[in-house]
């Protein structure tokens, strides 16, 4: 990219956003902090209001427009694949409010352009068949939650657990969302618990933003599980596949041995689980073992051999012994 084409992308950016700072610009085009300077420099003598705050970054003054934003053609049809995979991998609400905002996009376009989009549109196909996604692993709710995310303001919802079948009502402060197996979650500060709280968004009853804004700082949501990752270094990924008629008795005790999430199949449910301890995980397992099967890792099966020739022999002892007297 030359030096043109960055000044007028990071125009763009400083729009995209209230306050953009220096090292954002820097990370994204690759350059020193000393060239981002020199850039702005450069806006700044055009006659581009730039506000800029030691220690906080740059905005653009208020009320100040660029002109129409224009799109190249590899932008445009990136676009049109973005809304192809989303039809598969999106729940409906989702998809539908894109198919908006590709309308509004394609409204910009010159008349050659929408000749061009419409005859490459009908040209791309996703084929594969995403069986592991859930279309209704949001609900009405999802908006709402990303509403109070960027208002940064609490939500007060009804909130059905699983674990004990009952549904309770709480204050709590939106972290971020996120997509793992078949289902979105919401990462949120409880008011009530004090502690940060993993709730599945499909299980949330209702919920309206509250009007008092967020009593706590929190991290964005990559922070967040940035955090957690380094936190759980040490832990071991296990992964299970229990029949089904037996994981519904498992609902209680599997929040305790590090439960993270499950994916639910016509005859078993396959369960993740991060534990520090292979030796308790593995007595735990044997309460169950011949309903489920380990996927990973081969050291938890190496540490159930190893429980269960230990309980072999000594149940073989003490049959030895009781026979003898």
């Amino acid at each position: 990219m030359n030096r043109i084409d960055r000044i007028s992308a990071i125009l763009i950016q400083l729009q995209s956003k209230r306050i953009v700072k220096a090292q954002e610009i820097a990370d994204r085009f690759e350059i020193s902090l000393r060239t981002v300077y020199r850039d702005m420099r450069s806006l700044q003598e055009t006659g581009v209001p730039i506000i800029s705050e030691a220690g906080t970054g740059y905005s653009l003054a208020e009320g100040y427009k660029l002109p129409p934003v224009s799109f190249t053609m590899d932008e445009i049809t990136t676009f049109l694949m973005a809304e192809k995979l989303l039809e598969k991998l999106s729940d409906h609400q989702t998809y539908s409010k894109y198919q908006s905002a590709l309308y509004k996009i394609k409204a910009i376009l010159k008349y050659a352009e929408k000749d061009q989009i419409d005859r490459i549109d009908d040209n791309i196909q996703v084929l594969q068949n995403f069986n592991n996604f859930n279309e209704e692993a949001g609900n009405a709710f999802t908006q709402t939650i990303l509403n109070a995310i960027g208002q940064k303001r609490s939500v007060h919802m009804d909130y059905f657990a699983l674990y004990n079948e009952s549904t309770s009502t709480r204050d709590v402060e939106p972290l971020g969302i996120y997509y793992s197996a078949k289902h979105w979650y919401v990462i949120a500060y409880c008011l009530t618990r004090k502690d940060y709280r993993n709730f599945r968004i499909d299980r949330i009853k209702s919920a309206s933003i509250n009007q008092n804004s967020f009593i706590h700082e929190h991290p964005s949501l990559k922070t967040y599980l940035a955090n957690l990752t380094k936190e759980d270094k040490d832990l071991i990924k296990v992964v299970l596949q229990v029949e089904n008629k037996h994981a519904q008795y498992l609902n209680n005790q599997k929040y305790y041995l590090g439960f993270i999430n499950e994916c639910k199949f016509e005859s078993y449910t396959e369960m993740t689980f991060l534990t520090s301890s292979l030796c308790g995980f593995a007595r735990w397992f044997v309460t169950f073992g011949d309903a489920a099967e380990i996927l990973e890792p081969e050291s938890l099966k190496e540490e159930i051999l190893s429980l269960t020739s230990q309980i072999t022999e000594k149940l073989t002892k003490e049959s030895v012994f009781s026979t003898t007297i």
